[in-house]
């Protein structure tokens, strides 16, 4: 019975373009479509039925895990259909589970509306990539497309070290290895140390969680490779701090200085709802040139901000100007992006002054050229 339950709800995840699958106790199978959440037309789940549909598709270590500590997660495929990211847990002594849907087909920089920029990032022989952002933002989706981009492109021995592996990349022009978390290697910052005995040019990092292992994958960075990882932060000077508060105060000189040495780039993202549906992201693209290195090592990261807002011609963007920008081309709701802006009152009054019609003279070069010719006319339509 739980199989056949499985692959049906399973199958009606991939067909309706689902991100996520959530099974609990005391209500149907629910599912996030386009960021809103749904219930699904079956019946209630038992304690039962979801322990069942838990056994039927859970790896045997991740069951002992569940037992042991309470929650566990694996990586799965379904089939060609797609692939599944798994946590089950325990919820007031009951199994539950969230299943994230992982496409199969990678989509490109310029599909996914990356900022340009990244597609000559990504191609450096060295330094440090980051890419962050709130959970469920498509951050792995951007570096699964990277990855791809760099795999097509170059010929290079890719390492990614992920928990659990999302994307499948194959061999194409690269070599690509993937290790796993927990099945592989026992924890990323000892990936990362293994890593660098075994001639990589490129290593992706899923997660920097603790302080060893943002260390390894500075050091990975600054000995001549291309290292991407990823971080739970908003803004590419939130960022920057983050990491260094990561370190004790006696360390965090000599972090800033390695860091501005390494860092090449952060991209920040997050996603929004889309008039008519569908989801569009936004991004805050940080490229890092001398002058934002010497502010990491001064310890002056209060002024990236200003330095994106001038950094038009280096590809730079500040998130609340890209997502002015989605606004004013009638992409996105205004209340969208307030919720999600870094400083809703200063939006909030730049979009009211657009909507009466004054838009701001005062925005930085190289801004205009990006909107399509004509938007400043048709922006008092919406």
């Amino acid at each position: 019975m739980a199989t056949i339950l499985i692959d049906k709800l399973l199958h009606t995840v991939v067909n309706q373009g689902a991100s996520d699958l959530h099974i609990s106790v005391g209500q149907p199978p629910v599912i996030r479509l386009h960021g809103r959440l749904r219930q699904l037309e079956t019946k209630v789940l038992t304690p039962d039925d979801t322990v069942a549909l838990m056994k039927s598709i859970t790896p045997e270590r991740c069951q002992t895990e569940l037992q042991e500590v309470g929650g566990s997660d694996f990586g799965f495929a379904f089939g060609t259909a797609a692939r599944f990211r798994v946590s089950v847990f325990k919820q007031k002594g009951c199994v539950g589970m969230v299943l994230r849907q992982i496409p199969n087909k990678f989509m490109t920089m310029e599909q996914l509306g990356l900022p340009k920029v990244c597609k000559e990032l990504v191609l450096r022989p060295r330094g440090l990539f980051l890419v962050t952002g709130p959970t469920g933002s498509g951050k792995s989706t951007s570096l699964a497309s990277m990855i791809n981009y760099i795999n097509e492109t170059v010929d290079h021995h890719i390492i990614t070290i992920e928990d659990p592996i999302e994307f499948y990349h194959t061999h194409k022009r690269s070599t690509v290895n993937q290790r796993e978390v927990g099945v592989d290697v026992p924890s990323f910052a000892e990936a990362i140390r293994r890593a660098l005995r075994q001639d990589p040019d490129v290593i992706l990092v899923g997660e920097m969680r603790d302080l060893e292992t943002i260390e390894a994958a500075i050091t990975a960075a600054e000995t001549g490779h291309l290292v991407f990882a990823t971080l739970h932060t908003t803004g590419a000077a939130g960022t920057v701090n983050r990491i260094i508060d990561v370190f004790p105060t006696n360390q965090q000189d000599q972090i800033r200085t390695q860091l501005s040495t390494s860092i090449i780039a952060v991209l920040s993202q997050t996603l929004l709802p889309k008039i008519g549906g569908g989801r569009v992201a936004a991004h805050e693209m940080l490229v890092v040139t001398p002058a934002t290195a010497n502010l990491i090592r001064e310890n002056k990261t209060f002024r990236i901000n200003s330095v994106i807002q001038t950094g038009a011609k280096y590809g730079m963007q500040l998130l609340d100007d890209h997502m002015f920008h989605l606004w004013k081309e009638g992409i996105v709701e205004k209340d969208e992006v307030l919720i999600k802006a870094q400083k809703p009152d200063d939006l909030a009054a730049r979009i009211e002054r657009a909507e009466r019609g004054l838009f701001d003279e005062e925005e930085p070069e190289g801004e205009e050229e990006e909107a399509p010719q004509g938007t400043r006319k048709e922006a008092h339509r919406h």
